[in-house]
């Protein structure tokens, strides 16, 4: 019988951790909050680049406009998961997907650093943790920003520059 209780207690507890439940939401302002009734379903770490290019806008004036994100999604022990790309994009290991599109941000409290997002889920693909994502959380950024708008001109028209980043991303699903 107490052989039984442990074996079911165990299989419980290996449940709560592979569903994602033994991961707490972080503490963010409220803009970026994921909605009640969703959990946090995998947390990844990246570090890679953020790829600005130098463009001409529409007011004629040059400035730095983001291309696309490159960077490595790692587990807490430092492994190697997924890839967050373009669209925004990440892809995880187990061969699922998830695109999303940023619904709200806020300045990072460190300085010089990319803003912390809430990204809505637009798109899956694939089968896997990513595959009932509906709204992920970029925080605790580090870099990334742009060089400085005078580092832009005529003569630097679609040179691309990558600036180093860390980020956490919480992604969360509807709670089961």
């Amino acid at each position: 019988m107490i052989t039984l209780f442990w074996q079911t207690a165990l299989l419980i507890g290996l449940a709560t951790l592979a569903s994602g439940q033994g991961i707490s939401r972080p503490d963010v302002p409220d803009k970026i909050k994921a909605p009640s009734g969703e959990e946090v379903v995998l947390l990844a770490h990246a570090s890679g680049s953020q790829i600005y290019v130098c463009q001409q806008g529409t007011d004629g004036k040059f400035g730095w406009l983001l291309k696309a994100p490159e960077a490595e999604l790692h587990d807490q022990q430092g492994a190697i998961i997924g890839r967050h790309y373009a669209g925004p994009t990440w892809k995880h290991k187990d061969g699922s997907e998830v695109t999303g599109k940023a619904a709200a941000r806020v300045d990072s409290p460190a300085p010089d650093s990319i803003p912390w997002l809430l990204v809505t889920a637009t798109g899956h693909s694939g089968n896997g943790v990513l595959s009932s994502v509906t709204n992920i959380q970029r925080i605790h950024t580090k870099g990334g920003q742009p060089p400085p708008a005078a580092d832009c001109g005529a003569s630097k028209e679609h040179v691309e520059t990558k600036s180093s980043y860390t980020a956490d991303y919480y992604f969360y699903a509807p709670a089961k």
